[in-house]
């Protein structure tokens, strides 16, 4: 059982070359994805007089957030494992493949890379950062639901393409599914929550604009619906050892 392969890591990682790596790459994973994905929105609200919420804003929104993480998860997948999502790291964690000390590097190089892509992009737009926040008509408990559900099917995604070991070479393409479905899950959820799916992306443009309306529902949302997929994958599909059905199965 998962629980079983939790651990809290020795003090000593916390310092260690290879953990301060992938800190490092995290960090940079995530400032490309967030400076992408919101220089995506500015740049549309710019070009339309403020018309990103509108269907061709989602759209854009959709493809740009596809686009820059399938780019942020491989450039750190060698080296981290490309979570580029406070979330996937915690599924990672609960489900025994992350110790919790990695873990909290990992949060902490996400969290400032998200900042750091904010302040980034205020200082050479001179424009805001849009941070997140409900659209009309949209309850906090069926934001809360929206946003552990969206992240569930990430984080699964992460699970099936990136860390079961019998991948196999599913796993070439997992950045790509990785990004799919966050570019579909905007689409689906863009217009009620924005569909965040992510703590740090959430986190960034928050921190820089003040505006913090609602927003543990872009940590709460994610960090269930990403704890949820990696204690089910890992128990029910990596510990009790399935195997791959036959290709005439199917």
């Amino acid at each position: 059982m998962p629980i079983r392969n939790i651990a809290i890591g020795r003090p000593e990682e916390a310092t260690h070359p290879d953990a301060l790596k992938a800190g490092l790459a995290e960090f940079i994973s995530t400032l490309i994805f967030v400076f992408a994905g919101q220089g995506s929105g500015i740049a549309f609200n710019k070009l339309t007089n403020d018309g990103a919420a509108t269907p061709a804003g989602l759209i854009s929104a959709s493809i740009a957030h596809a686009f820059a993480l399938f780019v942020a998860v491989s450039v750190g997948a060698n080296i981290s494992g490309g979570h580029v999502n406070p979330a996937v790291t915690f599924g990672a964690f609960v489900g025994g493949n992350i110790t919790l000390l990695r873990g909290i590097i990992y949060w902490i190089a996400q969290l400032l890379g998200s900042v750091v892509a904010c302040l980034l992009l205020k200082f050479v737009t001179g424009l805001p950062t849009g941070s997140f926040a409900l659209s009309a008509g949209v309850g906090e408990l069926n934001a809360f639901v929206f946003e552990i559900v969206m992240t569930f099917g990430l984080v699964y995604t992460v699970y099936a393409t990136a860390v079961d070991p019998k991948k196999g070479s599913l796993g070439t393409i997992a950045p790509i599914a990785i990004g799919f479905i966050v570019g579909a899950n905007i689409l689906a959820g863009g217009a009620f929550t924005g569909a965040s799916m992510n703590p740090a992306v959430a986190f960034g443009p928050s921190v820089v604009s003040w505006s913090w309306e609602s927003h543990w529902i872009y940590w709460a949302g994610p960090l269930i619906g990403g704890g949820l997929a990696g204690l089910i994958y890992e128990f029910i599909f990596i510990s009790n050892s399935h195997e791959q059905l036959p290709t005439t199965d199917y």
